[in-house]
């Protein structure tokens, strides 16, 4: 929102919500209704080719996103190097408003006005036109306007709203209030309608047209320089009929210099032209891809967490994960991604931080939670190599995520030490701090606990700690009592229960329906697991998975990690960087785990924090 918003500012079909899209539904029935119901010779091939424009420009922008994220995860020829955050996303969310006013424009003038109907595919004539008209008065006009919208009057009521990102991504430059974007229309409208009046318009020439618009759009607000400067050298006038991303970068770090819309030129001539923009370009073409401190390597877990990576959808990688109806929808895509990362796939980056110096990246393995029952071998070449990688690259630390670190896979890492015993790098599965999350989420008061789920390391760690403090620990059944019953050092810590009598019950992988049940109404769950339980009991609370609040100090953050909130991080993510910013040189993996206390007590004295109840899932909501 804009420091002080002007009459115009929101957009019209704000209050439909999710349902905005159906504005679109009108033009779209008539469009088909009118080529089924017209003769052959009467269809309007540019009248029904509108709607599958308007997705082609939805998957456009996209594709900018998810590669503009990729590129700034990795830092290689990055422009401006500070963080997103999530107030961010969520003033970008609405990116598409202005694809469906163009829609909803574009339908109506293709009623009212018969030149801009029943169009041909294709002619030349009309596209050097529109784009001649563009590079004169469009070019001209954009720029004294967007030079009135940053005087003060205008700026504070509508300009302001753009220039809230200082670090852009692509979608940025369409983030603006109603009555602005829709000046903008006009604007853009002016070589189409000089096509149509001329008759000269075609549906490539309109095609062509607003795809040239939005390209040079995301290119401008990518936040990564990628033109190469052989393009300059070989004809110098270049960089007066086009910018680069760093050019208009500048325009968004300065505000008063690089006006211009595509092409330099007018800057040039009105001395508005930042002199360091050539430096800047330079700089960050040179700028290497980033050595990370700490990698925190995961993995995918179903079909349609693709869309919630941060590369993914930007809305739904801001908000924890969950089942979303509308992806069915895209399920044919679903599907080939799924084949293509089973075939060719290869580690790639997600996400990178930063914390009192200290640079982190999240890494991914691009396998499927299911995919790690059926092929171990696959798996753990994959792990391995990005170990070898992160070694190779200088990092300090490596944390294992997920099920990146089962036992039945590699032995909670130790496999790969095993086979790499000259690695430099730490390979960390966080136990330590895990069961030091799951410790302090069991209230002070409490004299006994039920656990139950699969015995892990994690879990004996967990009744160990629990023995020494003088709390019973119950279990369900004979089995889990005769492993733990093994490993007590502790005389009358352990009982066999009913699970009738404990309103705390700490949960790992693999509990049942049937053992939920059996908790009395009330019950707080607490999972020592990677992944939650299922949620099925509405009178019973529902600890997140071990995680820690971050401090305020990282940067860039603005996804979330799996089904966690907002600026959480789980438990063996967070290990990493705590091992690094201790100067921990220690393997923990395998058998091996650090004092529990200490890591403990280390986290807190970097700035994290434990989630509150309140914080955790109530009566079964997600």
């Amino acid at each position: 929102m804009a420091s002080t918003p002007g009459i115009l500012t929101d957009w019209p079909w704000t209050p439909l919500g999710s349902f905005k899209y159906l504005i679109l539904a009108p033009g779209v029935i008539h469009s088909i209704y009118h080529y089924v119901v017209k003769d052959e010779t009467e269809r309007d091939i540019s009248y029904l080719t509108i709607f599958p424009f308007l997705l082609w420009r939805m998957i456009h922008s996209q594709i900018w996103i998810s590669l503009s994220r990729y590129r700034t995860a990795k830092g290689s020829a990055l422009i401006v190097d500070k963080g997103l955050e999530f107030d961010q996303v969520d003033r970008e969310k609405n990116w598409d408003d202005q694809i469906l006013l163009t829609g909803v424009l574009v339908y109506i003038v293709s009623n009212i006005l018969p030149k801009a109907s029943n169009l041909p595919l294709w002619r030349t004539d009309g596209v050097v036109i529109t784009f001649l008209v563009h590079a004169g008065p469009v070019e001209f006009l954009y720029y004294w306007f967007h030079r009135a919208l940053h005087h003060h009057y205008l700026y504070s009521r509508y300009h302001s709203h753009h220039h809230s990102s200082i670090v852009t991504e692509p979608i940025t430059s369409v983030i603006h209030p109603f009555a602005e974007e829709l000046a903008y229309f006009f604007l853009f409208a002016i070589p189409m309608m000089t096509a149509v009046f001329s008759g000269t318009m075609s549906v490539g020439v309109y095609v062509a047209y607003i795809t040239y618009i939005d390209f040079m759009n995301n290119m401008g607000h990518c936040n990564f320089e990628f033109i190469p400067n052989s393009l300059f050298t070989l004809f110098p006038p270049l960089k007066f009929l086009v910018y680069t991303p760093s050019f208009h970068s500048l325009h968004h770090t300065q505000f008063r210099t690089n006006y211009c819309l595509f092409m330099p030129f007018y800057d040039y001539v009105y001395g508005t032209y930042d002199k360091s923009s050539d430096s800047l370009y330079k700089n960050s073409l040179k700028r290497k891809e980033e050595v990370a401190d700490v990698v925190h390597l995961t993995h995918l877990t179903t079909p349609e967490s693709i869309y919630h990576l941060r590369l993914g959808f930007a809305t739904l990688a801001s908000t924890p994960y969950s089942s979303t109806w509308y992806l069915c929808l895209l399920s044919p895509i679903t599907v080939a991604s799924m084949l293509l990362m089973w075939i060719y796939g290869r580690t790639f980056v997600v996400d990178r931080n930063k914390i009192d110096g200290l640079k982190m990246q999240t890494w991914a393995i691009p396998k499927f939670q299911f995919q790690f029952l059926l092929q171990w071998q696959p798996i753990n070449n994959l792990i391995e190599e990005a170990i070898i990688e992160a070694d190779q690259k200088g990092c300090k630390v490596l944390t294992l995520g997920l099920l990146n670190q089962s036992e039945e896979l590699n032995k909670h890492g130790a496999f790969y030490i095993e086979r790499n015993p000259k690695l430099k790098v730490r390979v960390v599965d966080g136990s330590s701090l895990a069961v030091g999350v799951v410790l302090n989420n069991i209230p002070k008061f409490a004299t006994q606990v039920l656990l139950t789920g699969k015995i892990t390391k994690l879990a004996l760690a967990i009744f160990h700690s629990l023995s020494k403090r003088g709390i019973q620990i119950a279990v369900l059944n004979q089995h889990h009592y005769k492993q733990l019953n093994k490993a007590s050092k502790s005389e009358g810590s352990l009982v066999l229960s009913t699970g009738s009598s404990q309103n705390i019950w700490l949960v790992g992988d693999g509990v049942t329906d049937e053992e939920q049940l059996k908790a009395p109404k009330g019950t707080t769950f607490i999972p020592f697991s990677h992944f939650p339980p299922k949620i099925i009991r509405k009178d019973c609370f529902y600890h997140y998975t071990p995680a820690l609040k971050a401090p305020p100090s990282i940067e860039n953050v603005h996804s979330c990690e799996n089904w966690l909130p907002r600026r959480v991080m789980s438990a063996w993510r967070v290990a990493g960087m705590v091992y690094a910013m201790e100067g921990w040189t220690e393997h923990e993996c395998g058998n091996a785990m650090f004092n529990v206390e200490q890591v403990w007590m280390a986290s807190l004295r970097h700035g994290f924090q434990p989630l509150k109840m309140s914080s955790s899932i109530a009566y079964g909501s997600m």
